[in-house]
């Protein structure tokens, strides 16, 4: 019966929805709903955040695909992932894992916890999703959400998990409330929800924008959202009440009743002069933040809101570039990548002159001009304020608007951050107005050197800004088919270099390999594979182990209570979730059976107890499943009959009463023995010989005595299917093997039974010694030849195929500024990891001439120095981020911990929280012992 969103609503309509469904039916409904959902979606819908935990509970149970599972560094060991290899129905529905209650004044309130994650801790579902889930479940609490649109110029939807909270003061009794909305909402919804609070008049309230407990302005725009008047999560605002249309604070208002000093007015044109420079207002010269087409609020508000009263005020004594940026909320990673972008030196010398006619207003790919006039005044402010903390709430505004995945108030990553700032600011500064279209040509024979020049050439010439004269370099990536040998030779420009981080620590993995055709015993290899390795490690180094010929393949599974549990054919999953105590096994089969139909082998015995004194015959699962292949074309239950044979031919023996066998196994080999005859097999499992007594013959047709019962996907129903039974059209065939007494007699199950562990835990290991790698042999890395991965096919033009090609990168073009980023995260459908391998750079001299293939380049010097580090520390999800960054004139290192700014000596910037690395290039440095790549390697 197909099962569809209406019918699962009449159900409930006609008040059966008390009655539980089928773990099928549930997940038919579900996923009917959700697809119903996605296909209207638009703003003000409602979502409701719902426990992972739970969720995960739900999706095991109804047999949801793996790949929709939401599994974390988090629950890789505890309880998630237990609760998933038990199948049973979730309990009521259960959120308490995620709220905490709160006073605001008014009462308890749920909240929920700020740290949460979606996807480890949390999932959002549509609102028609969690009624049907509450109905069949009960439990909660709710906790509905709704869908905003973001960004201006590419929006999306997203659910606003966190709505805004704003700490309202009100000032005629210091009263404290917490007032929350969403970041969309209205100034006009604003004095709506705190007037019904207060019970007060709306043209008799006030309200400020109160941000660090100072008067920055008030908000009298009722037409702004709360995002367009920069009020962030937790701020301070501050009610007044008026009297005969004046505020208690005593400040001069003009004839509308608005205060003069600190309401934000309208831009006019007439002011405007240069980014940067001096211009002439009202005839009088100023120096401060001025007003540019498009922008939405003066220097006034922009002055009050960053802490300080004059845009050029330099306390007496101090330099500038000690400004510490004030945290908004989560906002640390934007910190760490601004600290390293404003103490980049070309780019302080450019945004602290001027740099007006080189905004480009008009490219489609920029954002008008308004990022770059953010940047530049945020930097001037910093190079100007002493050590003055600066919220930079403006410019998280901006950054909201046209890069809405940086929005709210959850954690991001600054390397992320650093390329969408370097990207965004290249293309409001692009000196080409007007792009022209250069078709691509290929290499079509011409030398490296000519050929990389044209691609520069044709580059430059869509692309021209102060981000690729200092920023940009580029590198050669030649591809080689491995089938026609085509050469393929692309060189392309680089904003940064993304670096992995090569281990040297490594595991032991004991995998039983299988051979799907029969042709051998099942045999334990042990091998070694990096710790942070992934699958394809884990089958390269197991294929080499058991001599896998080039036209097979291996299939890995986890074994779990004598069923497969879950495949592992994804070559970049994470090694790290599988445990030392769990059985990995591998299906040895030939490549040309990739895609064809897959049988499951499971094993069972039949099993009598008692209950309630009444005997009851039931079975019990036992051994290790097997799995073999059939053809596309029809198959019958006579073929799978004929597979299993073939599959457990290794196993079979000469009709022996179990008590006159010796049996002994040792490397993949057995014997038995008796007084009449024996059967031997080599080290391969192969029928070296074999002595048969005259009942061989007779007892051979009693191989076919299994029971064969075809299970549904989650064996939980079967049923004993005959020789003629047609098998269905499908990838996997399940299949139940009843074993009895007899079948014990024919075949040695022993090689099924007692599969090792992935490693033998025997005694508590030393704790190991921090992972230390040189960042030469990450750039190394970084260069390698390796191939393709099967999802990254390369499209050869002369086989017209798609092939996995090899590719190699080498280094041609080195910047000025030269940025590194340490690849410590990963990410998969199993696992978030992040690696805090210690990484030794050079601060001084870093010498890549040996690494720059160009030999035009040997000219220019490829020795740089550090100047900046952005860092992180804790883990995914959260942790911090915090900068180091140096002074060039000063020679000195400070630290940048958001507000927090302090010297740091040059041996304490070294950290395992090192994330991406800031280096600008040096000219006639005489190379220091150590420092170079040579002294590196010796290391």
């Amino acid at each position: 019966m197909t099962i569809t969103a209406d019918s699962g609503r009449n159900i409930v309509e006609n008040g059966l929805s008390c009655l539980p469904f089928a773990p099928e039916q549930e997940k038919q409904i579900i996923s009917n709903l959700a697809l119903q959902a996605e296909s209207n979606l638009k703003e003000g819908n409602l979502y409701f955040v719902l426990s992972n935990r739970w969720y995960v509970a739900w999706q095991r149970y109804v047999g949801e695909d793996d790949d929709k599972y939401s599994i974390s560094e988090h629950s890789i060991d505890s309880e998630a992932v237990d609760l998933g290899k038990r199948i049973s129905r979730p309990g009521p529905i259960d959120n308490s894992d995620l709220i905490l209650i709160v006073n605001d004044g008014e009462g308890d309130q749920r909240d929920l916890i700020r740290t949460l994650e979606e996807g480890r801790d949390y999932v959002l579902v549509p609102e028609e999703v969690w009624r049907k889930l509450f109905d069949w479940y009960k439990g909660g609490p709710p906790l509905p959400r709704k869908l905003i649109s973001q960004g201006e110029i590419n929006k999306n939807f997203v659910v606003e998990v966190y709505p805004l909270c704003l700490n309202l003061t009100y000032s005629n009794d210091n009263s404290q409330s917490i007032i929350r909305l969403s970041r969309k909402a209205s100034v006009r919804e604003l004095y709506e929800k705190v007037c019904a609070l207060k019970g007060l008049e709306q043209h008799k309230a006030c309200i400020w924008d109160y941000f660090n407990k100072k008067k920055c302005c008030k908000l009298d725009r009722l037409d702004l959202t709360m995002e367009e008047a920069n009020l962030q999560m937790d701020q301070d605002i501050l009610l007044e009440e008026q009297v005969n249309g004046y505020a208690p604070s005593g400040l001069s208002f003009d004839s509308t009743g608005n205060e003069l000093a600190l309401v934000p007015l309208e831009p006019t044109t007439s002011s405007v002069t240069i980014a940067g420079g001096p211009t002439l207002s009202n005839g009088s010269p100023s120096y401060g933040s001025n007003l540019f087409p498009g922008s939405a609020l003066s220097s006034t508000l922009d002055d009050i809101d960053n802490g300080y009263e004059s845009f050029g005020s330099v306390i007496k004594g101090e330099r500038g570039g000690l400004a510490g940026l004030q945290n908004l909320g989560n906002t640390c990673f934007m910190n760490s990548a601004l600290q390293c972008l404003v103490h980049t030196p070309p780019l302080v010398d450019y945004f602290l002159h001027d740099y007006s006619d080189e905004i480009n207003e008009q490219n489609p790919l920029g954002m008008h001009g308004e990022l770059a006039l953010a940047f530049g005044e945020l930097l001037r402010k910093m190079w100007s304020s002493g050590r003055t903390t600066i919220a930079p709430r403006l410019f998280k505004g901006k950054l909201a608007r046209f890069a809405p995945q940086f929005s709210g108030y959850n954690q991001h990553d600054s390397q992320e951050l650093l390329a969408f700032l370097l990207d965004g600011l290249h293309e409001d500064l692009n000196r080409v107005r007007q792009k022209p279209y250069i078709e691509m040509k290929d290499a079509d024979g011409h030398p490296d050197e000519e050929y990389a020049d044209e691609c520069w050439n044709n580059h430059k010439a869509r692309n021209d800004s102060i981000i690729v004269d200092f920023c940009q370099g580029q590198y050669k990536s030649t591809l080689v088919c491995p089938v026609c040998s085509k050469i393929s030779i692309v060189f392309d420009p680089f904003m940064y270099l993304t670096l992995p981080l090569p281990s040297t620590i490594t595991r032991s993995m004991t995998i039983t390999v299988f051979y799907c055709d029969g042709s051998r015993l099942p045999m334990p290899y042990t091998v070694t594979v990096p710790k942070h390795g992934c699958c394809r490690d884990l089958s390269q180094a197991l294929g080499s182990a058991c001599c896998l010929r080039t036209d097979e393949s291996l299939l890995l599974a986890e074994v779990y209570e004598h069923k497969i549990y879950r495949y592992l054919e994804i070559p970049l999953e994470p090694l790290s979730p599988i445990k030392d105590d769990e059985h990995i096994v591998a299906y040895r089969i030939s490549r040309k059976q990739v895609g064809s139909k897959r049988v499951e082998i499971v094993h069972q015995c039949p099993e009598k107890s008692v209950h309630d004194n009444l005997k009851v015959s039931e079975t019990k699962l036992l051994g290790t499943p097997l799995v073999t292949f059939l053809g596309e074309e029809l198959q019958t239950a006579g073929d799978i009959r004929i597979a299993i044979r073939c599959m457990l031919s290794p196993l079979r023996r000469t009709y022996i009463p179990p008590s006159r066998v010796y049996a002994h196994k040792e490397n993949g080999s057995a014997s038995m023995v008796n007084d009449e005859m024996m059967i031997t097999y080599d080290s391969h499992g192969e029928t070296d010989s074999l002595l048969m007594d005259p009942n061989v013959e007779e007892i051979s047709g009693r191989e076919l005595s299994f029971q064969l019962f075809v299970t549904d996907e989650r064996g939980f129903s079967s049923k004993q299917v005959e020789e003629d039974y047609l098998i269905k059209p499908g990838q996997c065939i399940k299949v139940m093997l009843d074993w009895t007494d007899r079948e014990h007699e024919l075949y040695d199950f022993s090689f099924l039974e007692d599969i090792p562990e992935v490693c033998k835990s025997g005694f508590t290991a030393k704790k190991t010694r921090q992972e230390t790698v040189s960042l030469f042999s990450c750039l190394e890395a970084f260069l390698k030849e390796e191939p393709l991965g099967p999802d990254d096919m390369w499209y050869c033009p002369c086989c017209k195929e798609h092939r996995q090609a090899t590719k190699k990168l080498d280094l041609w073009r080195l910047p000025e500024i030269l940025v590194i980023h340490l690849k410590r995260f990963s990410y998969s459908r199993y696992l978030k990891n992040k690696l805090d391998t210690f990484v030794s750079f050079p601060i001084h001299n870093l010498d890549l001439s040996k690494y720059v293939k160009s030999k035009n380049g040997l000219a220019a010097s490829h020795v740089y120095e550090l100047y900046a580090i952005s860092n992180h520390y804790g883990g995914l999800g959260g942790g911090h981020y915090t900068a180091y960054a140096k002074l060039i004139d000063e020679n000195k290192w400070y630290h940048f911990d958001d507000s927090h700014v302090s010297p740091v000596s040059e041996d304490g910037i070294k950290t395992s929280a090192a994330y991406v690395l800031f280096y600008r290039r040096v000219r006639g440095v005489k190379m220091e012992r150590g420092e170079s790549s040579q002294g590196f390697d010796n290391a």
